[in-house]
């Protein structure tokens, strides 16, 4: 079944070994983004920076952009131990996010002294409207769960309904995946799909191209295993 996931949310999270959060890197970083000499003009247009503001957190520097639209973000945040990428609610696509983390660590990296990246966990948030049914909720419980009466036994209807799959790392995938499945709270009909891939080390040497295809490789875990999943249940209900 042909679904056009709407994805609403993509998470990047680098680990390394802790360093002081020092703002200064992130500043110069900052920098080289204004003045162009940044991503040989790949995400530098001649007009905008890839982020326009820099400021110091309590807990480290913070790279972002204004929102594009209420209540979306656009940040990348250089912690102790960790870089965070947060892009929601906008306009990015997995194939600009991918480009993005890559792009940014190429300098970054250096900057901030990370040799190594111990892990990578990348998490995608989507919404999905189900063509047979026009309640999340019912198509979870119904079609899925195949509940009736057994819920009335809680006393109460519950207004949300979800499941969680963990995916351990297996001989032909390495990478470790959960996903998330549920009613959505703020549309009945959209379907709430979270999908977390979780990646091992990777040397900053080796190249960082890596980066890009795990975001990828999580995308592709939406589109080619979680989309068929849901299929399965999607059928035309008797009348």
């Amino acid at each position: 079944m042909n679904y056009q996931p709407r994805t609403i949310a993509f998470l990047s999270e680098l680990v390394h070994p802790p360093r002081p959060p020092d703002p200064r890197p992130v500043q110069k970083l900052h920098d080289r983004m204004f003045d162009g000499r940044m991503f040989d003009g790949r995400m530098f247009d001649g007009r905008q920076p890839a982020y326009a503001s820099f400021s110091v957190t309590p807990a480290g520097p913070l790279l972002s952009n204004p929102p594009s639209r209420p209540g979306a973000t656009s940040q990348v945040a250089f912690l102790a131990d960790r870089i965070q990428f947060r892009e929601e609610g906008g306009v990015a696509t997995a194939e600009s996010f991918a480009q993005r983390v890559v792009e940014v660590l190429q300098e970054a990296a250096p900057l901030r002294g990370i040799e190594v990246l111990t892990g990578h966990r990348v998490t995608m948030r989507s919404l999905i409207n189900p063509r047979h049914f026009t309640d999340s909720r019912r198509f979870l419980k119904e079609a899925v769960f195949g509940f009736g009466e057994e819920v009335e036994v809680l006393g109460r209807a519950p207004q949300l309904y979800g499941l969680r799959l963990v995916f351990p790392p297996a001989e032909d995938e390495p990478a470790a995946f959960a996903l998330r499945i549920e009613s959505y709270r703020a549309d009945a009909r959209s379907l709430f799909v979270e999908v977390q891939g979780t990646f091992g080390p990777l040397l900053v040497a080796d190249g960082l191209e890596p980066l890009g295809e795990h975001v990828h490789g999580a995308y592709r875990f939406l589109r080619r295993r979680v989309l068929p999943f849901v299929a399965r249940f999607d059928a035309r209900q008797p009348s």
